[in-house]
């Protein structure tokens, strides 16, 4: 689990095959989980300016491959003990989202970006979303992209700074949105008794 919280901006060194190679101040241990670009992957190689992970020919086709070169976001598990900040967020990434428009608004960026229409459902208006490993808060909800409000911190130490109309983002979405979206799909009634909404809330 992680919480969409950056804690290096690390460079790719080589993507040889599935094994993708990083320079970084952290390097973990073998079999370790780490958030690269928000892809929950697993070191495979411990190296003496890093760590090298596993990334699959079908992670590569459902991630934004274009963002696996120069730098890169990466976020460690969390740790039993550690503070929880951000999101709860799985590192398993949905979709690939699309860039459409960034405007400065002086004090913030507005950043739209556009998903497949089966995913929106799953992106709640105030509620979390993970961009690249980013958690951010969703702003505004439209039929086939999402806006969100970018700090001018946030702005200069993430790769946001590095995007533009057209770049391609690793989508994680809500979590809760997705499992209460499948729990309710494969109810024989589109609702949900009292008891039923407490259980489900009582698992998290």
């Amino acid at each position: 689990m992680f919480t969409g919280l950056i804690r290096e901006i690390a460079t790719v060194k080589s993507l040889v095959g599935s094994t993708l190679s990083i320079k970084a101040k952290y390097k973990g241990g073998l079999g370790d989980s780490i958030a690269i670009n928000g892809a929950c992957l697993t070191v495979v190689k411990v190296l003496n300016d890093g760590f090298a992970v596993e990334l699959s020919p079908e992670s590569q086709n459902l991630l934004a491959m274009d963002n696996y070169s120069g730098e890169v976001h990466i976020e460690p598990a969390m740790m039993m003990g550690d503070r929880f900040e951000g999101h709860i967020v799985q590192g398993h990434v949905d979709c690939i989202g699309e860039v459409t428009e960034i405007k400065n608004s002086g004090n913030s960026f507005d950043v739209f970006i556009k998903l497949p229409k089966k995913f929106i459902p799953f992106v709640v208006p105030k509620g979390s979303i993970t961009i690249d490993g980013v958690s951010l808060t969703v702003n505004d909800v439209n039929a086939e992209n999402f806006r969100l409000t970018i700090i001018p911190h946030t702005m200069k130490e993430t790769l946001f700074k590095n995007y533009k109309r057209g770049s391609k983002v690793n989508v994680e979405t809500d979590m809760f949105a997705r499992y209460v979206s499948h729990i309710i799909a494969h109810q024989k009634s589109t609702s949900l008794s009292w008891n039923e909404v407490d259980a489900i809330s009582a698992i998290y």
